[in-house]
C-alpha cells in the first residue's frame, strides 16, 4: 500500500472505528448517515428499549415531547427523519430537557439535529424536544441507537411516526411502490416442522443431503413458495447458533442480500442482513418481514417468514423474480446474538436460479466443482499414478528387464508414462483454485505454498530425466540420486499438502473421515514398499548361497527369479486393486459435499 492510502486507511480506522470508550462524551458525529457504532460484531435483534411522543401529528414550527426509556444503557443517538425515506439526512432540531444527561450534534447541514450521550453514566430515561422544520416532509419517524455496553448495541430502533394534518394514509409493507413502515411485526411459534410434499411442484426446495428430511438432525432446508406479490420463506437445518441463507449474483460473498434466523436464550431472532465481502453480516434494524415464526427442537433450527417480491425503497433487498446464486450457512453465535464466522464453506447451488419461477426440487455443493476438480485430480495423481510408477521403478527392473514395450524395457515405459500422466494432471489441477479464486487465497495457510513448491519439483522431475547420461556415464551415479531424492522429496510434499488440503472449508470432506483415509494409504502404501524390500532382501540372500558346483548356482538364480517374478506381479496387483478402492472411496466423499 502506498503512503498516502496507508494514511488514508489509518485516518478512516481512527475516525470511524473508534469504540465507545473513545467517545466517553458522545461525540459521535461520524455516525450521523448509519447510526452504527463501529464496536464491531453485529447490532441485537430485538429491542430492549422504547421511543414515545407526546403528539402524533404536528404542524412546522410545533414542538414534540420525546422520550427515550428502558433498561440501564451507557450511549444513545437520536434523530428524526422522513419516514418514507429513511436513508435520508436528519430532519428538524432538538431542544435538551436536561444536559447533564444530553448534549446536541449537528448532522449535515442541519443544526442541533441529532442527540447523544455526555458521559459513559448509566441511564434510564432521557427527554428531549424536537423542533418541526418549515419544510418539515409528511411524516416523521425517530430513530433511536442505543449502547447498553461496548459489545450490546440496538441500531436505528423504530419509533413511533408523526405526520401533518394532511399527511396521505401510509401504505402497508406490501405495496411494493412506496417504502415500507417500521413496525414489530409478531412472532410466533410453529407447532410442528416443515412439509417436503410440495416441494418441486408448489414450492421451489433446496435440500443438502437431497432429498433429507427437515426433521432429521442433518438436512439443511430451503424453500419458497409465492403467493401473489409476496413470497414465504422457510429455512431450516441442525445448528444451536444461527442458519443464515443469501441470494448472490455470483459464487462469492459480497454484496449479497442475507436473511439471517439467530438463537439466543432459547428463542430465535429472524432479520435482514447485507454481506460486505468476507465481513460478518451486517444486521438491518428496518423489519421487511412478516408472519415470522420459528421452532427450536433437538438441536434443529427453523424459521419461516414472508417478504415482498420487490421492495425497491430499500437498497440491499434483491428482487425475488430474477436469478440468482443461493448459499446457506450455519455457524455459532454467542451471547447477545453476534454472529460468528461460519466453520466450514456454505452450501452453494450449482447455478443460477429464479425462486419465484418454475418450482424445483434440487440440492446443493458446500464444494465449488474446480475445488472437486482440483482434490479428485490430485488425489489420482499422487495416490495411483505416482505411487504405482514408483514401485515399478524401484523392484520391477529385473522382473521385467527381458520385457520390452515399443522399443524400450517394460518396467521404464510403464514408469515413464504413469510418471508423465501424473505431471499432466498435476499441472491441470494446479491451475484450477486459481481460476475459481481469480488469484492468490490468503485463506488456505500453508496449503498453497506446499502446493507450488510440489508443482515445481513435478515439472523439474521430467525436465532432469530427459537429460539423464547413459546407463554407463560416469555421472549416472549422480542422476540417479538426485532423481531419487527430488522425487522422494515431492512425494513427501504432496502427501503432507493434501493432508492439509482435506481441511480446508472449500472441499469440507466429512471429518475426521479424510484424516484416516489419508493415514491408512501412507500405512498401506509403506507396508507394501517394506513388504517388497524384504522380500528383495531375501531373494538376494537366496541367491547368494556359496555353492562349489556352478551349475547349481545357475539353477538356484533361475528358480529364485521365477519365485521373485510370481511373488511381485500378486503384491502389484494386490496393491493397484487397493489403491483404486481408496480411490474410488475418496472420489465418492467429494461427490457427496
Amino acid at each position: 500500500m502506498e503512503l498516502p492510502g496507508l494514511a488514508f486507511a489509518v485516518w478512516m480506522f481512527i475516525c470511524f472505528c473508534a469504540s465507545v470508550d473513545g467517545y466517553p462524551n458522545g461525540k459521535v458525529r461520524e455516525a450521523c448517515t448509519s447510526m452504527i457504532p463501529c464496536h464491531g460484531g453485529s447490532p441485537q435483534l430485538s429491542p430492549e428499549h422504547t421511543i414515545t411522543v407526546d403528539e402524533t401529528k404536528f404542524k412546522p414550527g410545533d414542538n414534540i415531547e420525546v422520550h427515550l426509556s428502558g433498561p440501564e444503557f451507557e450511549g444513545f443517538f437520536i434523530q428524526a427523519r422522513d419516514a418514507d425515506h429513511l436513508d435520508s439526512p436528519a430532519v428538524g432540531s432538538f431542544v435538551l430537557a436536561d444536559r447533564r444527561l444530553s448534549q446536541l450534534l449537528t448532522c449535515g447541514r442541519t443544526k442541533n439535529s441529532a442527540v447523544s450521550h455526555t458521559s459513559k453514566a448509566k441511564k434510564k430515561y432521557i427527554k428531549v424536544y424536537w423542533i418541526a422544520p418549515g419544510d418539515a416532509p409528511k411524516r416523521v419517524q425517530f430513530l433511536a441507537t442505543v449502547v447498553k455496553k461496548y459489545r450490546t448495541f440496538w441500531v436505528k430502533i423504530p419509533g413511533p411516526i408523526v405526520s401533518q394534518p394532511n399527511a396521505p394514509t401510509p401504505t402497508t409493507p406490501w405495496g411494493a411502490t412506496s417504502e415500507a413502515v417500521l413496525t414489530s411485526h409478531p412472532v410466533s411459534y410453529l407447532s410442528k416442522p416443515f412439509n417436503t410434499s410440495d416441494c418441486g411442484s408448489m414450492k421451489f426446495c433446496i435440500r443438502n443431503p437431497s432429498n433429507c428430511d427437515p426433521e432429521s438432525a442433518s438436512c439443511f432446508f430451503l424453500s419458497f413458495q409465492q403467493e401473489k406479490s409476496s413470497v414465504l420463506i422457510e429455512m431450516s437445518g441442525p445448528s444451536e447458533g444461527y442458519l443464515a441463507f443469501a441470494l448472490s449474483h455470483d459464487q462469492w460473498m459480497g454484496g449479497d442480500d442475507a436473511y439471517v434466523c439467530v438463537s439466543e436464550d432459547h428463542r430465535v431472532h429472524v432479520s435482514t442482513a447485507y454481506l460486505k465481502g468476507r465481513s460478518p453480516p451486517v444486521l438491518d434494524s428496518e423489519n421487511t418481514l412478516e408472519d415470522v415464526s420459528w421452532r427450536l427442537v433437538d438441536g434443529v433450527l427453523q424459521c419461516s417468514f414472508r417478504r415482498s417480491t420487490r421492495l425497491p425503497a430499500y437498497k440491499g433487498r434483491f428482487d425475488l423474480d430474477a436469478s440468482y446464486y443461493i448459499f446457506m450457512a450455519d455457524g455459532e453465535a454467542s451471547d447477545g446474538g453476534l454472529i460468528h464466522k461460519h466453520r466450514r464453506q456454505p452450501l452453494i447451488t450449482s447455478g443460477m436460479y429464479n425462486v419465484t419461477g418454475l418450482p424445483q426440487d434440487i440440492g446443493g455443493s458446500r464444494s465449488p466443482r474446480l475445488i472437486k476438480a482440483h482434490g479428485a485430480l490430485m488425489f489420482v495423481a499422487w495416490v495411483t499414478t505416482v505411487s504405482i510408477g514408483v514401485i515399478v521403478a524401484r523392484f520391477f527392473k529385473p522382473v521385467w528387464s527381458h520385457s520390452f514395450l515399443f522399443g524400450k524395457e517394460m518396467w521404464f515405459q510403464v514408469h515413464r508414462m504413469l510418471m508423465l500422466t501424473a505431471v499432466m494432471l498435476t499441472s491441470i489441477s494446479f491451475v484450477l483454485p486459481f481460476i475459481y479464486r481469480g488469484g492468490w487465497s490468503h485463506q488456505a495457510g500453508f496449503h498453497p505454498y506446499l502446493g507450488c513448491t510440489v508443482m515445481a519439483l513435478t515439472i523439474f522431475q521430467p525436465l532432469m530425466a530427459g537429460f539423464r547420461p547413459s546407463r554407463h556415464a560416469p555421472r549416472r551415479h549422480l542422476f540417479n540420486w538426485f532423481h531419487w531424492s527430488i522425487g522422494t522429496t515431492a512425494r513427501i510434499l504432496a502427501v503432507v499438502t493434501m493432508f492439509l488440503g482435506m481441511d480446508l472449508p472449500a472441499l469440507d470432506l466429512p471429518d475426521p473421515w479424510d484424516t484416516y483415509t489419508m493415514i491408512a494409504f501412507v500405512a498401506w502404501h509403506v507396508g507394501i514398499d517394506v513388504l517388497l524390500e524384504i522380500h528383495s532382501y531375501c531373494l538376494i540372500r537366496k541367491v547368494e548361497v556359496i555353492e562349489d558346483d556352478r551349475v547349481q548356482i545357475l539353477q538356484s538364480l533361475t528358480s529364485a527369479e521365477a519365485e521373485g517374478r510370481l511373488f511381485k506381479q500378486i503384491v502389484l496387483t494386490i496393491y493397484v486393486c487397493g489403491n483404486i478402492v481408496f480411490l474410488i472411496a475418496f472420489l465418492a466423499a467429494i461427490n457427496q459435499i
